[in-house]
């Protein structure tokens, strides 16, 4: 069996040993991350709260809230490290097998939570219906992630970004 090791954490939580992704506010260029100089004027400036300097660099942590892409944390750069596209992350979301759902519990929460309606549930036999997410319409944004009570749904790196 290849592939990256799997700590115990992450076997008990339903782990796949997917790469995470550092998860860094929208326009913010993978390339410049290291021109940053840690002021944290982008996390004062989030009026969600949700950015923070982790290791010197803004991250976000979706289990604060959302993002709801109004562009403070970009204004608020000094450092002008914010590209133009704000509604672009370097993430998807993914709902693991942890899901209620999928073990045969009736859960619409992250459906409910979704402001661009990107979580379909598919119907099944003997079941309650699946969440699938629509990659097309998913912003990325986060909402979904915090309101999850099985803590099932989280953000992996993009495999382009992962890979190039």
């Amino acid at each position: 069996m290849g592939g990256q090791a799997l700590s115990r954490r992450a076997f008990l939580r339903g782990g796949r040993g997917e790469k995470w992704a550092a998860i860094r506010p929208p326009g913010l260029a993978p390339k410049r991350v290291g021109d940053c100089t840690a002021c944290g004027a982008c996390a004062e400036a989030c009026p969600t709260g949700i950015i923070s300097l982790c290791e010197g660099t803004p991250a976000i942590d979706f289990s604060a809230g959302e993002c709801t892409f109004c562009g403070a944390c970009a204004e608020a750069c000094p450092e002008a490290l914010f590209g133009d596209a704000l509604a672009a992350f370097d993430h998807v979301i993914r709902i693991a097998g942890t899901c209620l759902a999928r073990s045969g519990i009736s859960c619409m929460a992250c459906r409910d939570l979704c402001p661009e309606d990107a979580i379909r549930l598919r119907p099944r036999i003997g079941g309650p219906f699946l969440p699938e997410i629509d990659e097309e319409t998913c912003t990325g944004c986060g909402a979904c992630i915090a309101g999850c009570p099985a803590q099932a749904i989280a953000a992996v790196l993009h495999p382009e970004v992962a890979h190039g």
